[in-house]
């Protein structure tokens, strides 16, 4: 990333930017996708194999008065994460926030773990936010406003239950975090990571319901919905930077 100097901020209202999220077919993204969509920002859905929830939601946001077009890529390629920018910017126009959640998380003990599969873990997980972030971030700090949210995992600060390899990949996150904010601070431009354990309805759920809402202290999952309102209040919030904040019931710290 070329180096840029430091601009006026510009207004801080979300309404009418071009907001990309990863991830957006459903669970957390699709909530978040929701809540950005009611203030009025364009949305664009980015989706791996679920074209139709994408296009669903994208129907959804448009029916409600809104404007939303879903994208299809590969994040797990080195060019799917660039190809992608280019294809939201060229329809849509430059991307103002940048909401990285997609991710995966085949449970795994470090005896079974490949490296095929380490490797796939992080270039989705982390190659891909780095990616996206690279390509974005320079056109944010010389327009003066910017918004980033990694979206993260408890499992950066436990350890978590999936394995390794998920774990790495999302305190790769919080590292990232701190080293773009620090840099793009000074532009109009925030970058933060939340951090969200057992949510219900996301596919990425390590075990029955009923047994991990014993593991945490509010003796319950999460709701997709409460990530995207709280994503969205650090998406809204100008003086929010460098941050990771953890959305877990009560699971870290303990």
């Amino acid at each position: 990333m070329r180096s840029v100097d430091k601009v006026e901020p510009a207004d801080d209202s979300l309404r009418g930017r071009v907001a990309l999220i990863t991830g957006a077919s459903g669970g957390i993204g699709q909530a978040i996708a929701l809540a950005l969509s009611r203030e009025a920002t364009v949305v664009a859905i980015a989706y791996g194999n679920q074209r139709q929830a994408a296009q669903n939601l994208a129907k959804q946001i448009t029916d409600s008065g809104g404007r939303a077009v879903a994208f299809g890529a590969d994040l797990g390629t080195s060019d799917g994460p660039v190809q992608l920018i280019q294809e939201v910017e060229e329809k849509l126009g430059p991307v103002e926030i940048l909401v990285s959640n997609a991710g995966i998380g085949k449970v795994c003990k470090l005896e079974e773990l490949s490296v095929e599969d380490f490797d796939h873990t992080l270039a989705v997980n982390l190659r891909a936010p780095f990616l996206l972030a690279q390509k974005v971030l320079p056109g944010m700090g010389e327009r003066g406003f910017g918004r980033v949210l990694f979206i993260s995992s408890v499992a950066a600060f436990t350890g978590g239950i999936v394995g390794p390899h998920y774990a790495s990949s999302k305190a790769g996150l919080h590292g990232l975090t701190h080293s773009l904010a620090a840099r793009f601070a000074p532009l109009g431009v925030t970058v933060n990571a939340l951090a969200p354990a057992l949510i219900a309805n996301t596919g990425m759920l390590p075990g029955e319901p009923e047994e991990l809402s014993s593991k945490i202290p509010v003796h319950r999952l999460g709701k997709p919905g409460e990530v995207g309102d709280l994503a969205l209040a650090i998406l809204s919030n100008a003086y929010i930077t460098n941050q990771v904040i953890s959305i877990d019931g009560g699971i870290y710290p303990r």
